[in-house]
């Protein structure tokens, strides 16, 4: 797969994009490079820190180690398609109202992981929601506001 290029359909966001590819070219570079979608934050580049996190399929997945010829057909979800026209998510607005945002480097790949891991439990306590998010890293201090953002996203999005 090495130096030959793929032709890729994808759903970022709810718009349909047709990619070129490299069979070693990984989701993360495409949605960076290709399609400026910034967001989507580059880090460790090994799966460790999650500040790539994106949706797929309605899943988080680390962008970083996803290969992009494994997406064809895949709809994917990063941080700039969570707002609407009606505004900020819920859980964009919770890290918000909660001051969870700090330096604001992981908080795409964070909110990325709440999303996914709310669509999986939808009310969770505050021991769950830290065990849903230990696999994004946050450099900056404890994850207290973090999780309060969470919780506080969890219950208004109405499911609590």
């Amino acid at each position: 797969m090495v130096g030959k290029m793929f032709e890729l359909s994808i759903i970022v966001n709810g718009e349909k994009w047709q990619v070129k590819a490299s069979g070693t070219e990984t989701l993360l570079e495409v949605l960076r490079k290709d399609l400026a979608l910034t967001g989507t934050k580059s880090n460790c580049l090994e799966g460790e820190c999650g500040v790539c996190a994106v949706l797929v399929n309605g899943r988080t997945v680390n962008s970083c180690i996803l290969l992009a010829v494994q997406c064809e057909g895949a709809e994917i979800t990063t941080i700039e398609g969570m707002a609407t026209d009606e505004g900020l998510h819920a859980l964009q607005s919770a890290f918000l109202d909660h001051g969870a945002v700090q330096c604001g480097y992981c908080i795409p790949g964070m909110i990325m992981t709440a999303a996914g891991f709310l669509k999986e439990n939808p009310s969770p306590t505050p021991d769950e929601i830290r065990e849903g998010i230990c696999g994004t890293l946050c450099r900056c201090t404890g994850y207290k506001k973090i999780v309060e953002a969470v919780h506080h996203a969890s219950q208004n999005m109405g499911v609590k």
